[in-house]
């Protein structure tokens, strides 16, 4: 038993234990039991990562949600998963496919993602926890990018959460945030404007200040602005908002610090250097991501980095501007001149700077007048160290650069030569004024054998052999600075080819630029120098001599050229591709464009380049050197100097813009020589069309001899012509002189004809004159006449006019009159209505008091019954038939005095009418009468016609008041009678209502008598039978009873009678 009891338990494997902990993991309800789960899976993890991960994974990505508040139990978890992607090297189950199985678990869910973004809250300030959250999210980015950009940019405040752990002070946390920063931001757009917007910038600025800037050496210092990088790249938003923001003036601050402050005259250590000098670096290619060529916003940044450089009235388009921001570009150049600064890195500030002021014309003026230290000062030359000294003279950076490319001879050095090249044709590009000026300098310094050193033209002219050897690249930078000084610039071609070398007056022959250029290049090519100087010849005269017809002419003049250049073409002592191929195109150049007035006519070259060449082995030249790698791939190869042991010249032979010309016009070039002598090629140079068709110059001259054979033969016409002419004015003189004698005493006789013709003229002119008088005195006179028969043409018009405008009245006013008396008869007719109406009412009154006198006591009672209403029917006749009778008779009153002031007014007028008409016949006869007095009287009508035409005058005046006084009268007479009219309907329609109202009454009276007669009747038959009853009893009726009743019966309807007549009369008063 005690055996049993110290024997140890049996040790478990990995594949048990990992399932146990995870298990654990998953179903412990204490947080101690899971933690120790977990710190038991941390242990397996950097072992056995994959049997962790497949075990255990999703289990430990719920602890972080289930126990997040638990630091240590987070930590932990954290910790773990790193171990994941992480895994010891040595392990059997080490794979990258388990790190991409991890983030696959991680970006599955955008929530795994969020847990993690979680612990970076600013309200989580435990260091492991946001630490490691980082890191995890680094590695999970580096295992799948896309799917964990998309997660973090979805989750809520993610990006924000990573960019606020800049702000962190303990460093570990603010570089790892920067490093996963850098991560995230190098393609998505949407990333890089989310990052930017959350003031990232200050942030990275405020880090590097932290760390001292680019001086502190630092590696943070180059992760934020690799950083940096990334957001701007290609980016124009981004790019404005670092712009308009003012950091610029941050990135000038940090230049100036590079290598101005205190670290200068000290040593750094050589980790502390590195970092510097990558730090510096990296800025300049954060400043070179702005000016990226052809970029839409690359002309404001240029404008930003020159900053108070540009003068106010340098604005585009003539307008006022100032750039905002430091001068960038001078900070830039200083440590490009900077004897402490690294080769690489001046070489970058040297491609910034032409970045800066390329194809921006107020900052390439204003570049040539920034001082740098002189580049000759450095006697190292290579960045190694400062002069002993101290004392670095300044010159003009133009001087500066071309001292810097054509004066150091430095291997190590070539990288910053070329960088300054760039920077020399970036000061060139697209200003035509500033490639002349520079010509025109060089050519001057060159004619007074000044600045031999560093003169482009002086080096090119008169090459000593000595640097062709040791330095052949000072000539291959100088063809290169010339060729961009000539490319598609005919004025300045022109300009260098009158630049010619040796002295006339002293015997020696004078040869131009073209032929001396011509002539160093075939030496070269005969002495077998290095082959980047004849590149450097060919490249220049290629660009010079295309397209450019006197330019060829000049490098025909001498023949031994066209001869040693298809030499170099074919028998190259070395074979050299570049070389042969350049040869050709040149020559190919040559023959497109001579002409037959060439000095080695057209037809000459071609006969050359396929006798000597032939067309196979042109094409050949040419398409090998279209093939060759340095040609072919120059895009794509490093144009600097490769680092090694064994100091070789680097492999650069051709400049950016003739690779450019040469795959342009290589097509052209190679079909050249299959184009005939006469056709020969039209050039448009400075707006003049040079070169046209050998042919048609031919037939031109023809034309032009056989005009002057023709002229030749019209002068001597001409001449004979003249001899014959000088004959005949001889024998005319001698004949003019005979009849001047004649003519003399001819003209003695006219002149007295002439005295008496013009006496008589002036007689006949003085009678032509006064008949002239007379006759203007008749015709104003019968005008006159005419201007007064005609006005008494208008006068005798206007009266009739004014006639039938009074006919017109007159019809008015009878029609008024009908009108007046239908009005009346119709009041008469309204009055015999009324008539009858009283005499039926008088009827009715004598039939009813007939009928009450013809009944006896039973009448009597009747009519008792009905005697008040009776009275009240008669009361209420009585006062209508007295008011219609009243009314009838006021209207009757109104009718009758309207109707006489009509009548009045209308004859008032009639005879104010017939009086003015009366004057108007008169005054007419008057005018008559004056105007024949008049005809009469002709001698006086002017005076009588004026007096006439001011009567006519007063009487129009007087008749176009009578006219309107006429008008107004009609006006208001026309008025009264529609006031009359109106007012006579309006009573005529109140007579009416009241005759239907009588009417309306009168019926019902006549309804009531008609009631009463049917009672007297069924009275008389009860009479008629109690007195036949009487008789049949045997009764006796005595006849006074009978007349009795006769007569109480006639009264009645005398009674009716009356009472009808009387209603008739008061209907008739009333209308």
């Amino acid at each position: 038993m005690l055996s049993t009891l110290t024997t140890a338990p049996a040790k478990q494997s990995v594949s048990e234990t990992i399932p146990i902990l995870s298990g654990r993991l998953s179903t412990a309800t204490l947080l101690e039991d899971r933690r120790a789960a977990i710190l038991g899976l941390r242990s397996f993890a950097k072992q056995y990562p994959a049997s962790v991960a497949s075990g255990a994974l999703r289990s430990l990505i719920g602890s972080l949600d289930r126990d997040g508040e638990d630091v240590d139990t987070v930590k932990v978890v954290l910790e773990t998963l790193l171990y994941l992607f992480e895994p010891d090297p040595d392990s059997p189950e080490a794979s990258p496919e388990i790190a991409m199985w991890v983030a696959d678990e991680f970006t599955m869910r955008h929530e795994n993602i969020g847990l993690l973004l979680g612990f970076l809250d600013k309200e989580r300030l435990d260091f492991y926890s946001r630490l490691y959250s980082l890191q995890l999210l680094s590695a999970i980015l580096s295992a799948r990018p896309e799917r964990t950009e998309e997660c973090i940019v979805n989750a809520e405040d993610g990006i924000a959460r990573i960019v606020a752990a800049l702000d962190e002070q303990r460093e570990p946390i603010r570089d790892t945030a920067v490093g996963l920063l850098t991560d995230l931001t190098p393609i998505s757009t949407v990333i890089q404007g989310l990052v930017a917007f959350e003031n990232v910038f200050g942030r990275v600025f405020g880090i590097i200040k932290t760390e001292g800037g680019l001086a502190g050496g630092a590696e943070v210092v180059v992760n934020c602005l690799i950083l940096m990088a990334n957001l701007l790249r290609l980016n124009p938003t981004n790019q404005a908002m670092f712009r308009d923001m003012g950091y610029l003036v941050e990135v000038s601050r940090l230049l100036k610090e590079a290598y101005g402050g205190p670290q200068e005259l000290e040593e750094l250590p050589p980790r502390s250097e590195e970092l510097r000098n990558r730090s510096v670096f990296a800025l300049l290619a954060v400043i070179r991501l702005f000016l990226v060529p052809g970029a839409s916003v690359t002309a404001q940044n240029q404008e930003a980095f020159l900053g108070d450089l540009l003068q106010p009235d340098r604005g585009r388009g003539g307008r006022t501007s100032r750039a905002r921001g430091d001068p960038i570009l001078v900070e830039t150049l200083q440590i490009a001149f900077s004897p402490v600064a690294e080769i690489s890195i001046k070489s970058e500030a040297l491609l910034a700077c032409a970045d800066m002021i390329r194809g921006h014309a107020p900052a390439q003026e204003v570049f040539a007048g920034i001082q740098v230290p002189s580049p000759l000062a450095d006697l190292a030359a290579n960045g190694q160290g400062p002069q002993a000294n101290g004392g670095v003279p300044r010159v003009y950076v133009i001087d500066g650069l071309l001292d810097l490319v054509l004066a150091v001879n430095s291997l190590q050095a070539f990288d910053l030569r070329l960088a300054g090249c760039v920077c020399l044709k970036a000061y060139f590009y697209e200003h035509a004024q500033v490639r002349m000026h520079f010509l025109d300098h060089a050519i001057r310094a060159h004619q007074a054998n000044a600045d031999q050193l560093t003169n482009v033209l002086t080096i090119l002219l008169q090459p000593t052999t000595e640097l062709l050897t040791g330095d052949p690249y000072k000539y291959w930078f100088a063809a290169v600075l010339m060729l961009h000084l000539l490319h598609n610039n005919p004025e300045a071609k022109s300009l260098a080819m009158s630049v010619t070398e040796g002295d006339e007056a002293s015997g020696e022959e004078v040869v131009t630029s073209i032929q001396t250029i011509a002539a160093h290049l075939l030496s070269c090519v005969a002495k077998s120098e290095d082959p980047r100087v004849i590149v450097g010849y060919l490249m220049l005269l290629l660009c010079w001599l295309f397209e450019d017809l006197s330019g060829v002419n000049d490098f025909l003049d001498e023949f031994t050229n066209l001869q040693g250049l298809i030499q170099a073409a074919i028998e190259n002592p070395h074979g050299d591709v570049i070389v042969q191929g350049l040869s050709a195109m040149l020559a190919g150049v040559i023959y497109e464009f001579s002409t037959k007035d060439s000095p080695v006519p057209r037809a000459t070259v071609r006969e050359m380049i396929m006798t000597r060449m032939g067309r196979d082995r042109y094409v050949d030249k040419l398409s090998k050197l279209r093939s060759h790698p340095l040609m072919r791939d120059y895009e794509v190869l490093p144009q600097k100097l490769e680092p090694g042991l064994d100091q070789k010249l680097p492999d650069v032979f051709f400049d950016d813009t003739f690779v450019e010309f040469f795959k342009d016009n290589y097509s052209r070039i190679l079909r050249a020589i299959d184009r005939e002598p006469d056709a020969e090629v039209s050039v448009v140079i400075n707006g003049v069309e040079e070169g046209v068709s050998r042919k048609l110059v031919d037939t031109l001259r023809e034309e032009i001899a056989q005009k002057e054979q023709d002229l030749q033969d019209l002068l001597a016409d001409k001449e004979a012509l003249s001899t014959q002419l000088s004959q005949e004015q001889a024998a005319h003189a001698q004949t003019k002189t005979l009849q001047s004698t004649d003519l003399a005493r001819t003209n003695e006789t006219l002149t007295t004809l002439r005295a008496q013709l013009a006496a008589k003229d002036r007689s006949i002119q003085t009678a032509e004159s006064q008949t002239a008088n007379i006759n203007r005195q008749l015709t104003a006179e019968q005008a006159e006449h005419q201007r007064a028969k005609a006005e008494l043409a208008r006068a005798t018009e206007t009266a009739n006019t004014l006639r039938t405008q009074l006919a017109v009245k007159d019809k008015t006013i009878a029609t008024a009159e009908t009108q007046l008396t239908t009005l009346r008869q119709q009041l008469a007719a309204a009055q015999t209505n009324a008539q009858q109406a009283s005499a039926e009412v008088s009827r009715l009154k004598t039939a009813n008091d007939t009928l009450q006198r013809s009944h006896g006591d039973e009448i009597r009672r009747i009519l008792a019954e009905h005697k008040a209403t009776e009275e009240n029917l008669q009361h209420q006749l009585s006062t209508a038939t007295k008011t219609s009778q009243e009314e009838t008779e006021r209207v009757k009153r109104e009718l009758e005095a309207a109707t006489k002031s009509a009548e009045q007014e209308t004859e008032r007028v009639k005879r104010r009418l017939e009086g003015e008409q009366a004057d108007l016949k008169a005054t007419i006869s008057r005018l008559e009468v004056d105007l024949m007095k008049a005809g009469k009287s002709h001698s006086e009508g002017g005076q009588k016609v004026t007096e006439l035409e001011n009567k006519l005058k007063k009487e129009s005046e007087a008749r176009e008041r009578a006219e309107k006084k006429v008008k107004e009268q009609e006006e208001q007479g026309r008025r009264e009678v529609d006031k009359v009219r109106e007012e006579s309907q309006k009573e005529l329609k109140k007579v009416r209502g009241l005759v239907e109202e009588r009417e309306k009454e009168r019926k019902a009276a006549q309804g009531e008598l008609d009631d009463l007669l049917m009672v007297f009747g069924d009275l008389e038959e009860k009479v008629n039978k109690y007195k036949e009853r009487l008789k049949a009893l045997g009764e006796t009726i005595s006849d006074d009873e009978d007349d009795e009743e006769d007569d109480d019966e006639d009264d009645d309807e005398d009674d009716e009678d009356e009472d009808e007549e009387e209603e008739e009369e008061d209907k008739g008063k009333k209308k």
